[in-house]
This record gives C-alpha cells, sequence and structure tokens, in this order.
C-alpha cells in the first residue's frame, strides 16, 4: 500500500555534536513521533552494574555508581552488534551483551587527587567504547582540568577507590542514562501563522532564524486554513552516538515499530474475518 504522502527531507547542518535538517510535507504527528524516538528508543550502552571492592572517599557507594551510570559512552560502532542481557545467553556479562571497565585509584600525596573517567579502563583492549571526553582529549599532562574528563570524585591523602563497572545496551525508555541525546527540538510555524502560540507583545518576541518576515516584521498574519507542513528539526548528540546515527537508528525503529503494527491490524482484520464465515 502506498503512504499518503512522500516526505522530503533536506540536511541544513552536520557536525559532530549536532545535525539540523528540514522535513517537508509531512504530518505533526510524524515529526512528534521521531522527535520521541530520538529520544527514548535509540540503543546506547551505560553502565548498569558496579561491584565497589574499596570505597574511603566521601561520597558514599551509591552515589559513585549513580554517577558513573549517566557517563556518556562511545558506541556507534559496537551497539548494533551487541545483545540486550535479557536476550543474551550468558549467566551475567559476556563479550556479546557487556564491556567491563576497571577503576582504581589511590592518594598517596598531599594533593587532593581527582578520580575521573580517564581511570577507567576497559578490559578489553583495544576497546571502542570508551567515556565521550576521553575521545576528544589532545594532551597528556596529568593536571585535572574543568574541561577534560568528566569528574567523579576527589580523594585526600590515604584515601582509596576500587571498583569494576559494566556497560550494557539499553534505551532511555528503561533509564535516562541511555539517552542518546542533549536535546531534540523541532519548529514547525516560525513566525506564528498558525497562532499556535499567543504573543502579547510581538515586538518583544525573539525572531527565529528560520523566519522569512522583514527586519521590521514580527508576527504574519493569520492563515486560518494553515497547516504544519514543514518542520525544522535540530538534534543535539551527548557523544554517545553520531548525530547522523541517531538520527538513521531512530528512522529505522520507527519503520520497524509501523511494520508491526501494520501486520498485527492484518492479523486482526483475518481472524475477523475468518469468526465471520463461521458464523
Amino acid at each position: 500500500m502506498p503512504y499518503a504522502n512522500q516526505p522530503n527531507v533536506y540536511i541544513t547542518q552536520l557536525s559532530e555534536e549536532n545535525v539540523k535538517y528540514i522535513i517537508e510535507d509531512t504530518d505533526l504527528s510524524v515529526a512528534n513521533s521521531l522527535r520521541r524516538v530520538f529520544i527514548a528508543e535509540v540503543p546506547t550502552l551505560a553502565i548498569d552494574w558496579v561491584q565497589i571492592e574499596a570505597n574511603s572517599s566521601v561520597l558514599h557507594d551509591e552515589f559513585i555508581a549513580h554517577r558513573l551510570g549517566l557517563i556518556p559512552l562511545t558506541c556507534d560502532d559496537v551497539v548494533d552488534k551487541m545483545h540486550y542481557s535479557r536476550d543474551c545467553t550468558c549467566d551475567e556479562f559476556c563479550t556479546e551483551c557487556a564491556v567491563q571497565f576497571n577503576l582504581h585509584v589511590r592518594c598517596d600525596s598531599e594533593m587532593t587527587k581527582p578520580v575521573t573517567t580517564r581511570d577507567l579502563i576497559p578490559t578489553n583492549i583495544p576497546c571502542r567504547v570508551v567515556p565521550v571526553p576521553s575521545r576528544q582529549r589532545e594532551d597528556d599532562s596529568g593536571e585535572y582540568c574543568d574541561n577534560d574528563d568528566i569528574l567523579l570524585v576527589k580523594l585526600r591523602k590515604g584515601q582509596e577507590l576500587k571498583l569494576q563497572a559494566y556497560a550494557r545496551k539499553g534505551f532511555a525508555k528503561e533509564h535516562a542514562k541511555w539517552n542518546p541525546t542533549c536535546g531534540v527540538s523541532f519548529e514547525y510555524d516560525p513566525d506564528n501563522s498558525l497562532r499556535h502560540t499567543f504573543y502579547p507583545k510581538p515586538e518583544e518576541w525573539p525572531k527565529s532564524e528560520h523566519s522569512e518576515l522583514e527586519e521590521d516584521g514580527h508576527e504574519a498574519p493569520y492563515d486560518p486554513n494553515g497547516k504544519a507542513r514543514k518542520f525544522f528539526f535540530n538534534v543535539e548528540t551527548s557523544g554517545a552516538l553520531t548525530p547522523g546515527n541517531i538520527v538513521l537508528s531512530g528512522i529505522n525503529i520507527l519503520k520497524r515499530k509501523l511494520s508491526d503494527l501494520q501486520t498485527q491490524l492484518n492479523q486482526e482484520i483475518a481472524q475477523q474475518h475468518d469468526a465471520l464465515m463461521m458464523n
């Protein structure tokens, strides 16, 4: 069965951090479905199980485990090849469903020692799953800076932190730590011609970057018969996946869900038809 419309997609900006594109000739429901899938159903890897052997820092075990879970991990090359832990045949963890990290830091000096994501060492070397800021670090200086790796905890002299962590595959419907995006937004009426937003003072409202008004214009005339058909998307990644991979993966997931829905509907219709024939 042919689709009711054939959307057109135009990529306007693509970088390592975000992708901006335009979708035309589709419905608001489709655009919002894409936004929700990008956020909640695109799978990534995140630390989901932590075994702490020694912790004499000021943070308790649960606090450190929570901070580890929120670290974004690069997984573009491996996430599609890995199994969900619930679908794997292993007893606990294996290379098919998990990535193991070890961390062991002890402070023996008078200076405070920061423990960062750089101290998370994957056991299978070489490993393509690493904390995001570590991949972008260029210098090898021992000093910690605010723009370097993610800080987990600081240790004083005599304090120690030793643990094992396992990253597993999941999606943000289960927990927000598997969210591959920092933000997904779209705009469909930059000049407010549909009046879906009420501007008490249009001249004080910031003008959209997609506005087609003149420089002295503030709001387009009301179009009572207008309909949203053009959507300006901006997808920003957390670093776990590239922006393009998020979009492509999300589209494939949405297509699969629609296909499954159509299959179920056809089965229901066939069962009802058979029941009517028997009667």
